[in-house]
């Protein structure tokens, strides 16, 4: 899985969390929807996204392999 489709999948699900807990614990949860929310529409103008450089820290790559194409294939058999 590539990091852009890692950093989707933690957003949306601190988002749903924090929305659960703004529901049962407190309202104030919502501050931290709000925060995750900042800085999708932060990353999105400045192509910077802290999420991205915690997960490069723990060793995921930025891009995945590319997957060998059929037609590389066909190309590499004659």
């Amino acid at each position: 899985m590539t990091m852009e489709r890692w950093v989707r999948l933690i957003a949306g699900s601190f988002i749903l969390v924090s929305l659960v807990l703004a529901r049962l614990v407190s309202w104030h949860f919502l501050w931290f929807t709000a925060f995750v929310g900042a800085n999708l529409f932060q990353s999105a103008l400045t192509r910077w996204c802290l999420m991205e450089d915690i997960l490069a820290k723990f060793g995921m790559k930025r891009t995945a392999a590319a997957a060998p194409t059929a037609t590389k294939d066909a190309a590499a058999e004659t």
